[in-house]
């Protein structure tokens, strides 16, 4: 399997989360990604980890791993 997306930066702005993918900006409801994101703090979202595959996002403050395609499919 090969790395379809690269994210460069991830924001949340109030209910907002904005990616950086593939130099365009997508932006989700947080609703929608996760519960455990829509209930943290800014600090722990603030915390993460994109994986050195490309494959996938990591929140260790929360212990939330969400998957870059499914980030992308939602916004599709």
């Amino acid at each position: 399997m090969k790395v379809s997306y690269h994210i460069s930066d991830i924001n949340f702005v109030n209910d907002k989360m904005i990616l950086s993918v593939d130099e365009q900006e997508i932006v989700l409801d947080i609703a929608d990604v996760s519960n455990k994101l829509l209930l943290a703090s800014d600090m722990e979202r603030s915390v993460y980890k994109i994986s050195a595959s490309g494959y996938g996002v990591h929140w260790p403050l929360i212990d939330e791993d969400i998957s870059v395609n499914e980030l992308v499919k939602k916004y599709e």
